[in-house]
């Protein structure tokens, strides 16, 4: 198989070799390229021979000499070189089989890709793997994957992801873990399901692979209004919130003893379903899992404070309005009260967004749908910007999860929109239109 070029990167040691996009990249010192594993594995190597078919047609050998782990410079017009594989489970609990139907297609895509969790921190659970595709993981020591675990007893795993293979899973981690391979782990908690002692019994099993874990997370299902033919499911309560938070925090205080670290942690989501305060920054040892909602409200809490002292002492008089999901308004409110403290002459307003799309019970921000925005804040005086959290964005687009735009929401609004990262520092600049040293 062979992996086209896309682009060589200027000054790069593949434009001193000449090679152009068009060329495929056919072998690295002999062994076939499959994917972007095999070709990050093999141009490691610090002499390399490139069998190279040009875009004339003419197959060439490139031999080199660099430095080891030294990047060649080029992009492939597939990141993976490769479709990358779709899930092969039917999970109780899988948002994609919630969506409403005529969304665009590429969100009912279901990957479940091991080169996607080393790449870019995608969860998989690991059932297509091959014996083959273990092994070659294993000799190319990938790290860290971050495995979908949900439940380390075979017959409920197999149960809840409706997939024979899923029982192969605390064997395929022990092998992980013997050979040096490093995992974050998350747990989906269905109640009925794998709480209680299962959930126990997961943690343990866990516990007992920490050479290899990095970090566990605990994180609730999310229920849309659109469950139509699937399992029935009761949704995370306050009440369970706080069992689940009790049972994690049971096993932090004996991990931080033996390893000096919390090892299992509690989705933010949960703190907020349960009424609880969301612990301090210094809990989460270093954010693992912070792409997965664990530990973000208590990083940006710490970065805004940070970033309001640094701010300037006086800024223009204005007027904003922060648009986000039920679970993060307080926080956001939190943030408003700070800012017109410090300035008493800005404004600064936050509005709580329904998800009438997916249902009421589904709080984050990430998945608010521009009909819901506009129906709940069209004519209503929003000031200067328009403040969104870039969650709500595809990647590298503007475009919302209802294919809504943002100038098409700017239009609507009758306000410039402006999105932001989870950074703390960010958020205060957009809200105060002003650049933070």
């Amino acid at each position: 198989m062979a992996a086209r070029i896309k682009a060589v990167y200027e000054n790069s040691i593949a434009a001193e070799l000449g090679l152009e996009p068009g060329d495929e990249l056919i072998a690295i010192n002999g062994e076939e390229i499959h994917d972007v594993l095999d070709y990050r594995y093999l141009v490691n190597d610090e002499l390399l021979t490139l069998t190279v078919k040009t875009r004339q047609g003419s197959v060439e050998e490139v031999e080199l000499e660099k430095d080891a782990y030294d990047d060649l410079g080029l992009e492939f017009e597939s990141g993976l070189m490769d479709k990358a594989q779709r899930c092969a489970n039917a999970c109780v609990f899988c948002f994609i089989d919630q969506l409403p139907k005529g969304m665009r297609e590429s969100l009912y895509f279901k990957d479940d890709d091991t080169r996607l969790s080393f790449f870019q921190g995608n969860y998989v659970t690991l059932t297509n793997l091959s014996e083959a595709e273990i092994d070659r993981l294993i000799r190319m020591r990938v790290s860290p994957i971050n495995i979908s675990v949900h439940t380390m007893n075979p017959e409920l795993r197999v149960k809840m992801l409706k997939n024979p293979r899923a029982a192969k899973l605390p064997g395929i981690m022990r092998r992980f873990a013997d050979s040096g391979i490093v995992m974050n782990c998350q747990i989906v908690l269905c109640p009925g399901y794998n709480d209680g002692a299962e959930l126990d019994y997961t943690l343990s099993e866990l516990y007992a692979l920490r050479r290899g874990i990095i970090s566990v997370s605990v994180v609730p299902i999310g229920l849309t209004a659109h469950r139509r033919g699937l399992a029935e499911m009761q949704p995370v309560t306050a009440e369970k919130a706080r069992e689940l938070i009790d049972r994690i925090e049971e096993m932090q205080k004996m991990a931080l003893k033996e390893l000096g670290r919390g090892f299992v942690y509690a989705a933010d989501e949960l703190y907020l379903r349960a009424g609880l305060p969301i612990p301090d920054g210094d809990s989460y040892d270093g954010y693992p899992q912070i792409e997965n909602g664990v530990g973000l409200i208590a990083s940006l809490k710490d970065e805004f404070e940070a970033a309001l002292r640094m701010a300037p002492r006086s800024v223009p008089v204005g007027k904003v309005t922060i648009v986000t999901g039920v679970a993060a308004a307080g926080l956001m409110k939190s943030f408003a009260e700070l800012t017109m403290e410090k300035y008493p002459d800005f404004t600064v307003n936050v509005e709580a967004i329904t998800n009438n799309f997916f249902g009421p019970q589904i709080t984050v921000a990430g998945l608010l749908c521009g009909c819901d925005i506009t129906e709940q804040l069209r004519g209503k005086a929003l000031g200067d910007r328009v403040i969104i959290s870039r969650d709500m964005l595809r990647d590298g687009t503007d475009v919302l999860l209802d294919d809504v735009t943002v100038p098409q929401l700017e239009a609507a609004l009758a306000a410039p929109i402006v999105a932001t990262n989870n950074d703390g520092f960010e958020l205060l600049e957009a809200i105060l239109g002003v650049e933070i040293q």
